[in-house]
Parts: C-alpha cells; structure tokens; sequence
C-alpha cells in the first residue's frame, strides 16, 4: 500500500483519539485487533501513529515553538494531526525525506482543510525543518536522561513518565 494512503489512515486513527479524547495506543490497539468494516491498517499507518504518541510531548512543544500566533491546542483538530505526522516524520522518520513529509502534509491539508491551512501548514513545517537538528538533540538528551533515570531506579524508561501526558491529544 502506498504511503500516501497510510498517512491519510494514520491521520484518521490521531483524529478519532483526539476528537475522543482517548489515548493514542489504546484506539490503535482497538483498530489493530478490530478494524472494522475498513481494511487492516498497513504498516506505516501503525508506525506512524506509535511513534507520535512515542514523541507527541516534542512534536507538540515544538510545534508550539515554531507556530506564531497558534498553539497546537487551538488549531483545528485535522491540522494539528496533519502537522504531528509531518513533524514526526521530518524529527524522527530518516527514510522520510523532509521535502516529500512536507508535500504529503501539503497534499492532505488541501483535501481536508479550509483554504488558509496549506499556507499555515508549509511555513510551519518548514521552520521545523530549519531547526531540526536541535530538536532532536534535545529530544534525544531527554531521552537519555529517561534512560538514566530508569537505570538507576532499575525501572523500565516507560515507567518514568506520565503515559497519559506522552500520549494524551492535545484537546480544547
């Protein structure tokens, strides 16, 4: 299946726990043991949407950062979804170049979103993609720091924090 069809099934799971307000894993589980009338979710669907809940405390920070005059929680729930798939892409995705992550996130935004959201959509990503590299330092020092946390307690890093906070959509 092709990846432009993945995201756009990826984009459907993020918009269904946000607008639920249900975490992010759950609803996936439920889509992944029960599809329902819908084909299976193919495999890039399913890691896209594991790895924005895996990162969304840094996807959302740094969309925050970078968006001037909306913050990810009041933007329009497909926006917000369309620019986390992008962003996770562009920080997290080295098989994505940030190029396609932006015309892909382009091309949903103008099927699905009023008119002022591809323009909205492109600055922002594009101002991501100019500051990437410190992105994904900082995530990747979090991280760490997790990890060391985690080592010393002798707990799993995933114990460390607060799931709902890492997984939990940003909802108004």
């Amino acid at each position: 299946m092709a990846r432009s069809t993945a995201r756009k099934r990826a984009l459907n799971t993020l918009y269904e726990a946000d607008e639920k307000s249900q975490e992010i894993l759950s609803l996936l589980d439920e889509r992944i043991a029960h599809p329902g009338a819908q084909t299976p979710l193919p495999e890039y669907a399913i890691e896209i949407v594991r790895g924005v809940a895996d990162h969304l405390r840094t996807i959302d920070r740094t969309l925050d950062e970078h968006s001037t005059g909306w913050k990810v929680r009041r933007m329009g729930v497909v926006d917000r979804n369309i620019l986390r798939i992008a962003t996770w892409e562009i920080l997290f995705n080295g098989e994505v170049p940030d190029r396609v992550a932006i015309d892909e996130a382009l091309a949903l935004a103008k099927t699905l979103c009023d008119d002022d959201s591809p323009a909205f959509i492109h600055g922002l990503l594009s101002a991501v993609c100019a500051d990437k590299d410190s992105v994904v330092t900082e995530d990747s020092a979090q991280h760490d720091q997790n990890n060391d946390a985690a080592d010393q307690s002798g707990n799993d890093p995933a114990d460390q924090s607060d799931p709902s906070a890492d997984n939990q959509p940003t909802v108004d």
